[in-house]
Order: C-alpha cells, then structure tokens, then sequence
C-alpha cells in the first residue's frame, strides 16, 4: 500500500485516510488506485464499518491536475474513469461507510463525500462540485438521487461554494460535529453497522441502492470524449487562478 494511504483495521472497523496533506489530499493517479485497492480489500476481510477522512487541513481538493501539461485527453480519460470506478466501489460497498471531513471537500471530492452512507463535517468545511465548468459528468445521478434532482441541478449549474450548514439542509451531509466527537460517531456508527448480521447488512445496503454503474460510466467516458479535454480542463484552472 502506499504511503499516501494510510490503512488499519480494528475490530471490523476499517480506517483509511488520504495521506498528502501537502497536496490537501488531492486524488493522484496512484492514490486513486490504492483507495480502490483498499474498499475492494475491505469487501472480503469482514469489514462491518469503512470510515474515509484525510490527513491535514482539508479532506480531499479533487482530481490532482500536477502535470496536466505532460497528460494526453486519453490519459485524463482514463484518470477520470479510475476516479469513478473508485466512487462506484464505495457507494456500492456490501459495508457501511462513513466520511468524516475537514477543510475542503471539491470536485471528486465532494462526490468521494456523498458516495459515503453517513457524511460528518466539522464546522466550517466547505464543498465544491465544478466538474461541469470543463465538461465532465462525474457523480451527478448519485448527487440528485442524495439530494434531489432540483437541489442537484441548481448545485451543479452555478458549481459554487457551499459550507456545511447548507450542505446539512439539503441532504448532502448527516451532520456536522467538531473532529474531538469524531471518535464517539466512529464507535457509535460501527454499532449500528453490527446490528444485522453481516449478509442481512450486505443484503439491505444493495436492495436501497439503485444501481446506474453502467449509465453512470458511460455518461463519464462520453464527457471525457468530448474533443480538448485537457485544453478545457487548462482553461478551467487558468480562470480559477485569476480569481
């Protein structure tokens, strides 16, 4: 595993935390690949409970765009596919998972936040969703079935800032609580998660989970096939640094 994720498992509870606090933990390519490596790995070690928080001052930036210049659209391509292979593995885990987040939550994220079953933040994190801003469709039937197509589209349409107290009124997150009672919502949510026996836990996770992996990847890959992916994906981080 490597060291920009941090892994450990106690007691049917699965602890993974993003490790590049320089980077505000944002999702590199091999990042990426280790937290799908780890979800997948929690599927059949008898995890009960995934909890998901991040080192540092923020939970997670987004997708990392260090050395874009350098990347083909095919390689951003397939760096965006990854990202949504990883969402999908985490919303339909046969496991309860928990984000516990900080500091910023954008872009993939955000969507890495609402792909968890419970959602605590601590007061004054923010989130962002501006993937549409260089045309990529990530997260977007997950984000309105949480939260509510309306609610959903106005969020996406303007891709703004929005902090924790309204993230609690729309849906989006469970609550909001200071990082010292993280550890009381970690015990209390690996409690609740052994109530059922595990394949009645597993059973009732995938029966209220609609499943669109399919549409949901395709309607990515299409986005990302648009023709200048990186040149967008240039002239987003060029308008976002003016500001």
């Amino acid at each position: 595993m490597t060291s920009e994720l941090l892994v450990s498992r106690n007691d049917g509870v699965t602890h993974v935390t993003l490790n590049r606090a320089d980077k505000r933990n944002a999702l590199s390519d091999t990042l990426t690949g280790a937290l799908l490596e780890a979800v997948v790995a929690a599927g059949n070690d008898g995890t009960r409970l995934l909890v998901l928080s991040g080192n540092g001052k923020s939970f997670c930036a987004g997708f990392d765009f260090t050395g874009i210049e350098s990347l083909s659209d095919g390689d951003l391509a397939l760096r965006l596919i990854r990202v949504e292979l990883l969402l999908q593995a985490v919303y339909h885990a046969p496991f309860s998972t928990l984000a516990l987040v900080q500091g910023a939550a954008f872009g993939a994220g955000a969507d890495l936040v609402a792909a968890c079953h419970r959602r605590v933040a601590a007061p004054g994190t923010r989130f962002r969703m501006p993937g549409l801003r260089f045309g990529i469709a990530l997260g977007t039937r997950r984000l309105a079935r949480l939260i509510g197509p309306d609610r959903a589209r106005t969020l996406l349409e303007t891709t703004r800032v929005f902090d924790a107290e309204e993230a609690v009124s729309l849906g989006f997150l469970s609550q909001i609580a200071p990082e010292s009672g993280w550890p009381d919502i970690v015990t209390d949510s690996a409690a609740k998660a052994k109530d059922l026996a595990g394949s009645a836990q597993t059973a009732l996770l995938e029966l209220t989970t609609v499943d669109t992996r399919d549409g949901d990847l395709a309607a990515l890959a299409r986005s990302a096939a648009e023709p200048g992916l990186k040149d967008r994906i240039a002239g987003f981080l060029a308008a976002s640094a003016r500001r």
